[in-house]
């Protein structure tokens, strides 16, 4: 095995793991615990308007982005759907809570590292064991088209979600 092979490899396992990560959050989000309506609970009482709306939203974009790492088809979009939900995650939930996922509340070292791989597997692509290469699009989506497209759609969508969507709870009075 050469090291095209290798790397080919290792980012077959790279963005399957990394696939399999949001799949199963957005699974876990419809069908485990509270179901979707638990979901939408949730995000309604973090202020996000309507909690049912965007609890199908981020739970659909996860498994779609999710999917499209598995099969490494679409790339960049796959990386925009781990970059916009992991931004959301950590505007609305995380940032406050410090560095360490261990900390109470849960800190944003967990959803950063995710954000931070959607943006590399965007950049870098899929490698030529995926659906991008068999159909001859891969080279058309890495580098900075890659980046711009799992940046700015991950990132622009999360602000537009956020600026239209989210309405913070008030801080108790203190």
């Amino acid at each position: 095995m050469g090291d095209a092979e290798a790397i080919d490899l290792a980012l077959l396992v790279f963005r399957c793991g990394i696939g399999a990560v949001m799949l199963a959050h957005g699974i876990n989000h419809i069908w485990g615990g509270g179901k979707i309506e638990g979901t939408a609970g949730w995000f309604g009482s973090m202020g996000m308007r309507p909690p049912l709306v965007q609890a199908w939203l981020a739970s659909l974009t996860e498994i779609v982005g999710g999917a499209l790492l598995v099969l490494g088809l679409l790339s960049p979009f796959g990386g925009a759907a781990v970059v916009g939900t992991m931004t959301v995650a950590f505007v609305i939930n995380h940032r406050g809570n410090g560095f360490f996922i261990f900390r109470p509340g849960e800190g944003w070292e967990y959803v950063m590292t995710l954000g931070l791989t959607g943006m590399v597997l965007g950049a870098v692509g899929p490698g030529s064991w995926s659906l991008d290469d068999a159909l001859d699009i891969r080279a058309d989506l890495i580098g900075w088209t890659g980046l711009a497209i799992s940046v700015g759609a991950g990132v622009g969508g999360a602000a537009l979600l956020l600026a239209t969507c989210w309405r913070p709870p008030a801080a108790p009075d203190g």
